[in-house]
């Protein structure tokens, strides 16, 4: 059966849409520079916890439970808390650039498609189609960088395959996140999106904590407020980031789209996320970018202007037919 949704999801978003789903695009891209920075004081199950409690604290206790059945609750905060973020957090700290992760982390877009065609029936239509073509051909030119000539020096020798499989991982629990937002728009329409993201919020805390507790050697430190103290600015203004900017204000924005629009229309406006990701790299972190890396992000800049303008495109040679 095909997914209902509710308002023109069929076509083009809205202005006031498209407007949400770039916001999400800058919002993220900064995300993997703030990621970087908050790695260098935490590990990354305590980075887990500490954006988390970030993000659900103090608005849990301020907004009303989303009138959904708490199992997608549970769900979303385990997928895209405990799974994207456990597995990319330890894939930058084994060997992935935020640049590099900000692309990668994009294949959320075919494992959504994926996905969303295997449970909820979503079709894509053929903008989409060409649009994932041309996405995949820019990711196949950020790869180029790494496993061709010279991949073992520069930009790519900050990367591991450990770090490479992590993300990826990352990915894939970020379209399963996906697809349970939008299972909780079938069973629950209308639902509040920014409190399903608050509350979901509040999921990955206690895992990340037994997590930390079980395999970081010096997670007894963070019981005494000296540790705490001694936090650099940086590092709680990147948990505050994380956790408020990206998490509550980006997923809420992010949830809300999906709630209105099928999943496979609106995960590809996150191909955008690499080329803030990339560009922030190299002007905050000092990442370098490749030849290669500018082909990749020319031509993810394409499949995302095919993705937005194909369907305005298509309806108006539909009615001048």
């Amino acid at each position: 059966m095909t997914a209902q949704v509710q308002g023109p999801a069929a076509g083009a978003l809205r202005a006031r849409d498209l407007l949400a789903a770039l916001a999400v695009v800058i919002l993220w891209g900064v995300n993997f520079v703030a990621m970087k920075w908050g790695l260098r004081s935490f590990s990354p199950f305590q980075l887990g916890a500490a954006r988390y409690l970030c993000a659900a604290l103090p608005l849990v206790l301020l907004v009303r439970p989303p009138r959904v059945h708490w199992r997608w609750v549970l769900m979303f905060g385990l997928f895209q808390g405990v799974g994207q973020f456990g597995f990319l957090f330890i894939g930058l700290q084994v060997g992935m650039t935020a640049g590099l992760a900000s692309v990668l982390l994009q294949t959320q877009v075919f494992f959504t498609a994926l996905f969303g065609f295997a449970m909820l029936r979503e079709r894509p239509g053929l903008p989409l189609r060409w649009g994932m073509v041309l996405a995949a051909l820019g990711l196949v030119c950020f790869a180029m960088n790494y496993v061709g000539p010279g991949s073992g020096v520069g930009v790519a020798a900050a990367t591991t395959l450990g770090g490479l499989l992590l993300t990826l991982c990352g990915a894939a629990m970020w379209a399963s996140s996906n697809i349970v937002a939008r299972l909780a728009q079938q069973q629950s329409p209308g639902y509040d999106p920014l409190a399903f993201v608050i509350w979901s919020s509040a999921v990955p805390v206690l895992p990340f904590v037994a997590l930390s507790a079980m395999f970081d050697p010096d997670a007894a430190r963070w019981l005494q407020w000296q540790t705490l103290a001694n936090v650099p600015l940086l590092a709680w203004g990147s948990v505050a980031y994380l956790g408020w900017v990206a998490t509550i204000v980006g997923y809420g924005l992010w949830t809300n789209l999906l709630q209105r629009y099928p999943a496979n229309r609106v995960a590809p406006f996150s191909l955008g996320v690499p080329v803030v990701g990339l560009t922030t790299g190299w002007l905050v972190l000092g990442e370098g970018v490749a030849p290669w890396q500018w082909a990749g992000i020319a031509l993810v800049v394409a499949a995302l202007a095919c993705v937005v303008l194909g369907p305005k495109i298509q309806a108006k040679i539909a009615s001048s037919a």
